[in-house]
């Protein structure tokens, strides 16, 4: 199933996203106006191809774990988004109210990492016993 990174309004929908390495990404163009989607990896190839409106979506594939790959549109600065691309199904972005949940997490303890753009990653270790549910709380510091 692919996931999709939409420009809508000369915004990334959404600002942040998760896919899996090898999970095909779906990039749309739902604006009236030109796009020009410039993926600043590390771990993947860099990629940078125009989107005309009305062309129809095309898709990319990450070969590597990454997080967070930034995306930056060249024809309006002000449009970015991160990717986060990981081996494994145990990853969530939070909603608006900053929450999230990882459903089907196997017994066992766990290293938890939280990421944001203005104040990096935290990380945090949690044990999830089984038919249980663990919550874990993250509180970011500005220095």
């Amino acid at each position: 199933i692919a996931v999709t990174l939409d420009q809508k309004g000369c915004v990334y929908v959404p600002h942040v996203l998760g896919i899996m390495v090898g999970q095909p990404l779906k990039v749309v163009n739902s604006d009236f106006t030109t796009h020009n989607i410039h993926v600043m990896s590390k771990n993947n190839p860099q990629w940078n191809q125009s989107q005309p409106p009305g062309a129809a979506p095309f898709y990319k594939k990450f070969a590597h774990p990454e997080v967070m790959v930034p995306v930056h549109c060249n024809e309006h600065p002000w449009m970015k988004a991160y990717i986060g691309v990981v081996t494994n199904p145990l990853f969530a972005v939070t909603g608006q109210e900053g929450t999230f949940t990882i459903k089907g997490v196997p017994a066992g303890e766990y290293t938890l990492e939280a990421w944001t753009a203005t104040f990096g990653t935290e990380e945090k270790t949690v044990t999830v016993h089984a038919h249980e549910t663990a919550t874990v709380d993250f509180t970011f510091h500005h220095e």
